[in-house]
């Protein structure tokens, strides 16, 4: 399993990371055309997974009405479930499948980038790809993104809260019925992993060479911008199609 994973992954995008830095002897500028390069090849499945991810959370008042409403009876429940699932046509998976998906190239990488920043073996390289010896960490003749740097954390955490931000679950609206009532319990969750996330993202990212938070930065950002993208064009569509959107308190229909 690891000689695959490296021959279909690891590999690749190493040969891929040194071409670059061949070409362009700037590794914060390679981290940042890479990270471009994999959001653009990513793109669909993280589309997917960003309107999937919304479509549950705009329909977790309905479901958690169901829920409140069919307590007792089990059946009931799943089937009630389902049915709003059908009627709008979400998938409480489409937000999982993707992710479990884009995590080995995201491990791949995390791998890439901490070698590629290190190391003076370059063993694995195709024979197209010329030898550069040894890769200079330093960045925009500032910056060396092999050690930690703490504005590049802290930067990271921040991109990590805004993008949770996006996702966060509005107060419910009164117009929900009663499992609204659990709605507050999960809103109060959720705004304390607003919160725990980035301060976690921070407090990894500190340990982490600045090559590493500096992906972590524009990777969290470039996928905030997608969602922002996502939603506005949601809006313009008139929402997921769900019978109501959630604003501030207020179950538009």
């Amino acid at each position: 399993m690891a000689a695959f994973f490296h021959t279909i992954l690891y590999d690749p995008l190493f040969n891929g990371f040194v071409a670059l830095y061949d070409v362009i002897p700037d590794v914060g500028v390679v981290i940042f055309l890479i990270t471009i390069i994999i959001k653009v090849a990513l793109y669909p499945l993280t589309d997917k997974s960003i309107r999937a991810q919304k479509s549950l959370t705009d329909l977790q008042p309905k479901l958690e009405e169901v829920k409140k409403k069919h307590k007792d009876n089990q059946q009931m429940l799943a089937q009630e479930t389902m049915r709003l699932y059908k009627e709008h046509k979400v998938n409480p998976l489409g937000s999982c499948l993707p992710l479990l998906i884009q995590l080995p190239i995201f491990l791949a990488l995390y791998w890439v980038l901490r070698d590629g920043l290190t190391t003076t073996d370059f063993s694995v390289l195709y024979p197209f790809v010329p030898n550069p010896e040894s890769i200079n960490p330093i960045s925009l003749g500032l910056f060396d993104l092999s050690v930690s740097n703490i504005p590049l954390a802290l930067a990271a955490g921040l991109a990590q809260y805004w993008q949770a931000k996006t996702l966060s679950r509005r107060k419910p609206p009164s117009a929900a019925g009663e499992g609204a009532k659990d709605e507050n319990m999960m809103t109060m969750m959720n705004k304390q992993m607003l919160y725990f996330m980035p301060f976690l993202t921070v407090l990894i990212g500190f340990q982490l060479p600045g090559g590493l938070a500096l992906y972590w930065f524009l990777s969290t950002l470039l996928t905030g911008i997608q969602q922002e993208i996502v939603f506005k064009k949601g809006k313009k569509d008139g929402g997921h199609g769900d019978g109501g959107t959630i604003v501030e308190g207020t179950l538009v229909n």
